[in-house]
């Protein structure tokens, strides 16, 4: 037979259509299984003990609080909990608080870093730029709990209490304070007992009902009970922080 004759066969060494099929869709299930489990991988939350359920937040929230009024805080180790924390954050609870240098959350509930998302505000109050950072914690990083937390002889209370008795308006920006925290002292004026010490509490029982009902966010994950909010005192002379029903 001539060359020209001979028949056109298929190389044995060739792949098939077929096998070549197999082998794209086999690399491109790789690929997807890959991209799956580094997805996986990248929203594993940082600290995975954090993720709790509002009612265990709170439990442990108090737990550390104990330690603290106790003298028995457990060493942190900052170092390593940087490291975790340098891709995102998931803390198991969020904070209102004064801006009371007496008032430190982190220490007062024995807290490492990424553990307490924490407003601070003189008077521990509520105000567009609170509740939206409050929002972003519960629906980006899913925390479970928010702690408004007043304190004793809260000096923001006392001087819108005198402000509103005496009608002076206090200097600078202060009079934004006093327009927030005026509501709580307004309603608690007619309450027997320490005017200060009832407009303090008063101030926290709104601001945990402000929280609560405000919309579309947190008010929703009150409804699922995926968040709880509450309200609590902390006692400058133990540190200890009371819970209000």
């Amino acid at each position: 037979m001539c060359e020209n004759c001979t028949p056109n066969l298929p190389h044995p060494l060739a792949p098939s259509r077929r096998s070549l099929m197999l082998f794209a869709a086999s690399a491109v299930g790789m690929l997807v299984g890959d991209r799956i489990a580094d997805a996986k991988e990248a929203k594993a939350p940082p600290k995975p003990d954090n993720v709790l359920s509002p009612d265990a937040s709170l439990k442990r929230l108090m737990e550390g609080n104990a330690r603290y009024v106790q003298g028995v805080s457990r060493r942190h180790d900052f170092k390593h909990e940087r490291e975790a924390l340098m891709g995102g954050q998931n803390p198991y609870a969020a904070v209102l608080s004064c801006a009371d240098s007496r008032i430190a959350p982190e220490y007062a509930f024995d807290s490492g870093r990424g553990d307490l998302f924490v407003c601070r505000v003189a008077g521990n109050f509520a105000n567009d730029d609170t509740v939206a950072s409050m929002e972003y914690t519960v629906a980006i990083l899913n925390t479970p709990l928010i702690l408004v937390l007043g304190h004793d002889n809260c000096g923001a209370v006392d001087a819108t209490i005198k402000s509103l008795k005496d009608g002076k308006k206090p200097p600078g920006h202060i009079p934004s304070l006093v327009a927030a925290i005026a509501p709580a002292v307004k309603a608690s004026a007619q309450q027997s007992g320490n005017a200060l010490d009832n407009a303090i509490k008063q101030n926290v029982v709104d601001n945990v009902n402000k929280l609560k009902s405000a919309t579309p966010i947190l008010s929703a994950a009150v409804e699922q009970n995926k968040l709880k909010v509450v309200g609590g005192l902390y006692r400058l002379s133990t540190g200890r922080v009371e819970l209000l029903n």
